[in-house]
């Protein structure tokens, strides 16, 4: 197979030589440092030139081996390009598998937490600047009334309930009528008054209101019956550590409840909306759920009008 020719799913006969072709990519010190960074979330070129201390160039070059080996996806955000490991084939497997053993070293982590706060910071700085308009662009997008309903409709009953990312509070009058107590937790402290102040109108007495992460509801873990993140992940900055967090929130037998955007090139939502990422494709919310541990659940999938299609997903804990 030419070298400028990525590799694609195997077909009879091919599997040696796309494992050579593979090995070949990988059996560099470096691209094997990019692909256990890549292993959870997904970097653009230039936060990944800060992590390695690399000029774009000679990073680029080694991004263009790993993805010709098909070792690495990407896609485009707005006027950047995001790369992200390929979801593993039996091919990939064991070498990914014995990859994400090793440790990353203690310069690389320092990297990647600066990054991450970065993100979490641009994040933080749209809703306290902008937190009283944002329903009224919100609509623009998808309004609670598109999605909410649909969500309901998926809800167990027990006895705790956790949403992340709350927003205006529609959806904790559902949780409050269904669950003993509930949970809602955001990292915007604007955010989570504007929750309470509805919550406080509906006269909803069973809720819970914390200001932070959800390293917050890692911390209480098999606490939740049904946990639910209704078009909150392409606002944060790490959602495959979401994922984890919240799996460990979930006691055995919960749901996760993610109402989201599917993948779509309307830029203008990152500064109108704080989007950081510009929605997901689905089988990245499968591959994130499944790394943490759980299982895909029931689904949902609409378009909208203004162009933007949503996907409703559940979540299994085993």
């Amino acid at each position: 197979m030419p070298e400028s020719q990525p590799i694609h799913e195997s077909s009879p006969g091919t599997e040696i030589p796309q494992l050579a072709a593979m090995l070949k990519a990988a059996g560099d010190p470096l691209r094997l440092e990019i692909l256990r960074l890549l292993s959870q979330d997904s970097y653009s070129v230039l936060e990944l030139c800060r992590i390695f201390d690399l000029r774009q160039p000679a990073l680029s070059h080694h991004l263009k081996v790993l993805a010709q080996a098909g070792l690495v996806s990407k896609h485009r955000e707005g006027n950047n390009i995001f790369y992200r490991r390929t979801s593993s084939t039996p091919l990939l497997a064991q070498l990914f598998a014995s990859l994400d053993l090793l440790p990353l070293s203690e310069a690389r982590i320092e990297s990647v937490a600066r990054i991450s706060e970065e993100r979490a910071e641009a994040s933080r700085r749209f809703f306290a600047d902008y937190g009283n308009c944002f329903r009224e662009q919100q609509e623009l997008i998808a309004s609670y009334s598109v999605y909410g309903p649909q969500v309901a409709e998926l809800l167990n009953v027990g006895r705790h309930a956790l949403e992340v990312g709350p927003g205006e509070g529609e959806f904790l009058q559902e949780l409050s009528l269904r669950f003993g107590t509930v949970t809602a937790l955001d990292l915007s402290s604007a955010m989570l008054a504007r929750a309470q102040a509805f919550a406080d109108e509906q006269g909803l007495d069973n809720i819970e209101f914390v200001c932070s992460d959800t390293r917050a509801a890692a911390a209480r873990p098999a606490s939740a019956d049904t946990i639910v993140v209704n078009m909150v992940l392409h606002h944060t900055p790490d959602p495959a550590q979401i994922f984890n967090d919240l799996q460990n929130a979930m006691k055995s037998g919960g749901q996760l409840l993610v109402a989201e955007l599917q993948e779509h090139s309307q830029d203008w939502a990152r500064e109108a909306c704080g989007d950081l990422w510009l929605g997901f494709a689905p089988e990245q919310l499968s591959d994130w759920a499944q790394s943490a541990g759980l299982q895909d659940g029931r689904s949902v999938y609409s378009a909208l009008r203004n162009g933007f299609q949503i996907q409703i997903r559940e979540f299994v804990k085993p």
